[in-house]
């Protein structure tokens, strides 16, 4: 085979020459390839050596498999996606992509993997335990000099270290937003492309990855697996979970570094960030209106529309968007979530409390330009303004 031979003596010796048999035949099965093996007489110890690279290998057809990569040869192609492989394990692997079938299942929290490998990694998530510096499986282990986690692979390393280092290998030829890894890269894309791979067999919704997908699904099944262990509260998904309980513990652990508000969100934060700067990206090419999120624009085109998506199971009752349905549900549940802590008072919405904390604290925010009389919110602030233009007088508190 060109390019694939034993290692040459003459670069790195191995063996003395009375100490090695050299022979050389064709292997049929990897398509009638010609190998010179070289051993070892008394070890009985085979190398090959890839000639682009100078990689070795113990056997013919692992330098085979090497070779390909140089070559870009990759023989296994996903009749779906178009994705190429050089491995047929890795194309078997790819294509339960597709097919969603995920046979390692956590026995804690019931998520499914493609790799056994991955699913090792997710269970440490439960059990917090923090991999040894030293793996005894019989590989050999490459320990991150900076946190001490330990790897079989020296790739899977080199890919660890960046979370470090801050490196991002991986560009989008489109924004020119970078990654740490490639395959969050090949998820970006899918955000110029508007390509979404994976399919709700029930109701027909596509999403970006599998993840969000199997997320999905709950809302189908019911099924909620994170509970709160302070007021009995289940979620479909962990990071609602540890959202939630920050309206519990107060913590609000995104801050504005230009007027020093805090958020319990991310998201919340950089649309409040947006106030400063005055920016709004996504533009209603109906009425020109423009906003600072797109889901802001997504609901507001409703109104044009007359779309109402989200219908309440109990009275049938339709609405723009979802947050207003699980609003409008508690005046059947009865549920008011959101707690005053002086008073104990509760409330169905969070803008309400946020209202009622004012009487406690005696702020009026919203001040008439006219009269200069202050309001606790601004309805009353906007029925007041009618008694100056000549609108119906009323009384209000103010």
């Amino acid at each position: 085979m060109e390019g694939v031979n034993h290692l040459d003596s003459s670069t790195k010796p191995v063996f003395n020459n009375i100490d090695t048999d050299t022979q050389t035949y064709s292997d049929e099965e990897l398509c009638g390839e010609t190998f010179t093996k070289q051993t070892s007489v008394h070890r009985k110890i085979a190398e090959y050596r890839c000639e682009i690279c100078k990689k070795t290998f113990s056997s013919k057809y692992e330098v085979i498999t090497h070779r390909k990569r140089h070559h870009k040869e990759k023989p296994f192609r996903c009749d779906i996606c178009g994705k190429s492989f050089v491995l047929k394990s890795n194309f078997a692997r790819h294509t339960k992509i597709h097919t969603e079938e995920n046979p390692f299942q956590c026995q804690i929290c019931g998520k499914s993997f493609i790799k056994n490998s991955s699913l090792v990694i997710h269970i440490r998530s439960h059990t917090e335990e923090k991999p040894h510096k030293t793996i005894q499986t019989g590989g050999k282990p490459y320990p991150c000099e900076i946190c001490g986690i330990s790897f079989v692979h020296s790739s899977n390393l080199t890919r660890h270290k960046r979370i470090h280092t801050g490196e991002k290998p991986y560009h989008c030829e489109i924004c020119g937003k970078a990654f740490v890894y490639s395959s969050n890269l090949t998820r970006h894309r899918r955000i110029h492309t508007g390509e979404k791979p994976y399919h709700c067999d029930v109701c027909g919704k596509s999403f970006v990855d599998n993840s969000n997908l199997t997320t999905h699904k709950r809302i189908h099944t019911g099924e909620k697996l994170f509970h709160c262990e302070i007021c009995g509260k289940y979620f479909i998904e962990n990071c609602k979970l540890t959202i939630h309980k920050r309206r519990h513990t107060g913590e609000k652990p995104y801050h504005c570094d230009i007027c020093e508000k805090s958020f319990s969100v991310k998201s919340s934060l950089i649309v409040h960030k947006q106030l400063h700067t005055g920016e709004k990206s996504y533009l209603c090419e109906m009425c020109g209106k423009s906003f600072s999120r797109n889901s802001d624009l997504i609901s507001h085109k409703r109104r044009h529309t007359g779309e109402k998506p989200y219908s309440c199971e109990i009275c049938t009752k339709s609405f723009v968007n979802n947050s207003d349905l699980k609003t409008h549900e508690r005046v059947h549940t009865g549920e008011k979530p959101y707690y005053c802590e002086i008073c104990d008072k509760s409330f169905s919405v969070s803008s309400s409390l946020l209202v009622h904390k004012r009487r406690h604290t005696g702020e009026k925010p919203f001040r008439c330009e006219t009269c200069g009389k202050s309001f606790v919110n601004s309805s009353h602030l906007n029925r007041h303004e009618r008694i100056h233009a000549g609108g119906k007088t009323f009384n209000s508190e103010t």
